[in-house]
């Protein structure tokens, strides 16, 4: 039985394409959707571009027929324009307040009174990415999804970077006497794994025996880190991750490193000291770009008083907190002079770099996850000859009103270039903060 999807706004605001993603059903967008669209498309954002994307997509569709009868699309579904049904006396039982978002479930819900006075009625489904909006149409009766087109990957199955296997004593025996492991062998010719991932080998037995190894996808073997315990600029690896983390910073060879974690894991600390080790201490670059999306992302910050480096200094405070702990474990110096007197180090927005072309510098793009895949997409093809790009970020902490931690521009980078050479991962999974710290991530 062919089904009836309402599309909210927020769903095709997210995806212009959406309307492609129902196959053969019946689409339904409210007028009160287009009005909302139209107020969006004078934004220099991903959204404004989004809203002008799906506006010259309805505007073409008007070629193949009247918009408020139905036309076919090529998924062999039908898209309609609905002008009627926006009576809000159903509606307003529950909910008294007139706004758009009632307006889109009045639709939906007296779409769905009359589908079940026919003879053969098509389920209602209102689609939103919008929580409260699906908790009131499930209030109201009404079948209420996500829209999951958009989703890279559930959140519990989004790749790592390493794995923990349990393994007999012998095999972390032969890896500490021979340097290596070959993958052919019992039990790792049963997994699959990915170029430059890592592994914790645990002693299957329960002893304090293990070992961290990377994987060499060349080789097809297990080779021990390079960088171990060694302190890069007075800053110690505290935990597995991290010395994975600087093992893939510290490598020439993966111009695209991609750290996530929780607050308070380490993740722009240790990029901040690798980028200064390689251009400040090896001259391995020519600058250390940092940068970070203004948040909301694309908003201008000229509201705020004095020149760029002032109005920035409050969206930067981050970065320039993590490099005041790295300077005065090495230096002892006042940050602001140490940071005047380091020319190869360049704090920006993100709204800034957009559009470049950055050659033979090491960048760092801070809060990755607040960036759209078409946004990260714009700034990773913009990295030049001989530069490398890290990005940070905790997926589970969104600030963009359409990104979730499935379907945002980080986790989009870590699932599509998981099968690359060009590319590693790491997960951070303990804070280093503070007790304190590491408890609020968990339980608030």
């Amino acid at each position: 039985m062919k089904k009836i999807y309402v599309l909210d706004t927020s769903v095709l605001l997210d995806d212009p394409n959406a309307i492609y993603a129902f196959e053969d059903n019946e689409v339904v967008i409210p007028t009160v959707v287009l009005e909302e669209i139209d107020s969006k498309k004078r934004l220099g954002d991903d959204l404004g571009r989004n809203a002008r994307r799906i506006s010259r997509t309805l505007d073409k569709f008007r070629e193949y027929g009247n918009l408020n009868k139905g036309i076919h699309l090529e998924t062999g579904g039908t898209l309609r324009i609905e002008i009627n049904h926006r009576n809000l006396k159903q509606v307003r039982h529950y909910f008294h307040e007139v706004n758009n978002d009632n307006l889109i479930l009045a639709v939906a819900l007296n779409l769905q009174l009359e589908e079940k006075e026919k003879e053969s009625p098509k389920e209602v489904i209102l689609v939103s990415k919008d929580i409260l909006v699906r908790i009131k149409a499930d209030t109201l009766g009404v079948a209420a999804q996500d829209y999951l087109s958009d989703k890279i990957v559930r959140f519990d199955d989004m790749y790592r970077g390493y794995e923990i296997i349990n393994v007999p004593t012998l095999i972390i025996d032969k890896f500490y006497n021979d340097g290596f492991l070959d993958t052919t062998i019992s039990p790792f010719n049963k997994y699959i794994f990915y170029p430059h991932q890592f592994l914790i080998l645990k002693d299957e037995l329960g002893s304090s025996k293990s070992a961290i190894v990377y994987y060499d996808s060349h080789m097809r073997k297990l080779f021990p880190l390079h960088s171990g315990d060694k302190a890069i600029w007075g800053i110690y690896p505290r935990n597995a991750q991290q010395k994975m983390a600087l093992e893939l910073l510290l490598d020439d060879n993966i111009p695209l490193v991609t750290l996530t974690g929780r607050a308070g894991t380490g993740k722009t600390l240790l990029a901040l000291v690798a980028g200064l080790y390689k251009t400040e201490e090896l001259s391995l670059y020519r600058k250390l770009l940092v940068a970070r999306p203004v948040v909301p992302l694309g908003k201008d910050i000229g509201y705020l008083p004095g020149d760029k480096e002032e109005k920035l200094r409050p969206w930067m405070q981050p970065i320039y907190d993590n490099l005041e702990f790295i300077f005065n474990k090495h230096e002892g110096n006042d940050i602001e002079d140490i940071v005047a007197g380091i020319r190869g180090l360049e704090v920006e927005a993100l709204t800034f770099i957009r559009g470049r072309s950055i050659p033979n510098e090491f960048i760092i793009i801070d809060e990755a996850q607040n960036l759209t895949k078409h946004e990260v997409k714009t700034i990773v093809s913009r990295v030049g000859e001989n530069s490398k790009i890290v990005l940070v970020g905790d997926p589970e902490q969104i600030d963009h009103p359409y990104l979730d931690s499935t379907n945002n521009g980080l986790t989009y980078v870590i699932e599509k270039f998981k099968d690359y050479e060009e590319a590693g991962h790491v997960m951070f999974e303990k804070g280093e903060r503070s007790r304190l710290a590491e408890l609020a991530a968990k339980i608030l």
